[in-house]
């Protein structure tokens, strides 16, 4: 009995050291039926937080239905009072080009890849919009789409 409960507390001791994260905002939005359309706009509020010098990470999660090697995902930052800070492009590896592997961490056919944001966000940012911006009306195999901002 003292084994078990030795490992009991040493299993949750290493669950509270795995899931203690540096993140002061996580949010996925999901996709329905896994079909980005082009217009659809991912939407994120922020609210206020303090974004100067802050990493942010776009995420993607997706599934083997997906096509393309990459994703173009256009970003728009807005301030409060939706004036628009930030318009930018950004390409996403989503498989290795060479293996043909999915990026990321997954389960089963599903997985999730996080990149940096190359550009750091105005200080003023306090909602995001994302679209996606690759050739094709509807993007089959995408998920779902998250924002992680960091302390």
């Amino acid at each position: 009995m003292k084994k078990a409960h030795k490992f009991l507390l040493f299993s949750l001791f290493i669950l509270g050291i795995g899931c203690t994260d540096d993140r002061i905002f996580e949010d996925f939005q999901e996709i329905n039926s896994t079909n980005w359309n082009v217009h659809d706009t991912i939407r994120f509020d922020l609210g206020k937080l303090e974004m100067t010098n802050r990493k942010s990470l776009i995420a993607i999660r997706f599934n083997e239905s997906y096509a393309y090697s990459n994703c173009y995902v256009r970003i728009i930052s807005f301030d409060s009072i939706d004036n628009i800070l930030e318009n930018r492009l950004i390409n996403m590896p989503i498989f290795d080009s060479k293996s043909g592997e999915p990026l990321g961490k997954g389960v089963g056919n599903t997985y999730t890849k996080y990149d940096t944001i190359p550009f750091a966000l105005n200080p003023k940012t306090s909602k995001l919009a994302l679209l996606q911006y690759m050739r094709t009306d509807q993007l089959k195999g995408i998920e779902s789409v998250g924002i992680k901002i960091l302390k």
